[in-house]
């Protein structure tokens, strides 16, 4: 069982991956690469503190630190639906991660999740999966694909 601080701050990480991918049109695949490991477990270690600044101000700084370029990866302006918020789809992640998690630290289970086939699936705004159900996305993402509905 994950305590409700740790949900909290892997909430906070996968909405700020979620931030920095729509911002610099990128695949979140892309953003936790240029992050590595460690600096998604640096975020992790001052989500508490980070929340209480604008997800702006942070986004900008990891940006900066980890020389993250401007992409082409635009899920936004071809969308043709309402576009999910930042923070329904950093809900969505966490709900994957702590759901998928096994033997791995947190930084590595958020890693791996963004490294994921999913992860595209779920940018696309177009499609229906961002709204699939938890045990849905849990199962296809284990199955390393999307099963059949």
């Amino acid at each position: 069982m994950i305590a409700e601080k740790l949900k909290n701050d892997i909430f906070y990480v996968c909405t700020l991956i979620e931030y920095i991918g729509r911002y610099t049109k990128n695949h979140r695949k892309y953003v936790v690469e240029k992050m590595g490991k460690e600096g998604i477990k640096h975020q992790l270690d001052y989500a508490d503190v980070n929340h209480c600044l604008s997800i702006e101000q942070v986004g900008e700084e990891v940006i900066e630190d980890f020389h993250i370029e401007v992409g082409t990866f635009d899920t936004i302006s071809r969308c043709k639906y309402k576009i999910p918020s930042i923070t329904d789809i950093g809900k969505l992640y966490q709900r994957l991660v702590i759901d998928t998690q096994m033997d791995e630290t947190l930084e590595e289970a958020i890693y791996k999740v963004f490294q994921s086939f999913l992860s595209d699936e779920i940018s696309n705004f177009n499609s229906s999966v961002y709204y699939s159900s938890p045990d849905y996305l849990k199962y296809s993402y284990l199955e390393g694909e999307l099963l059949p509905n």
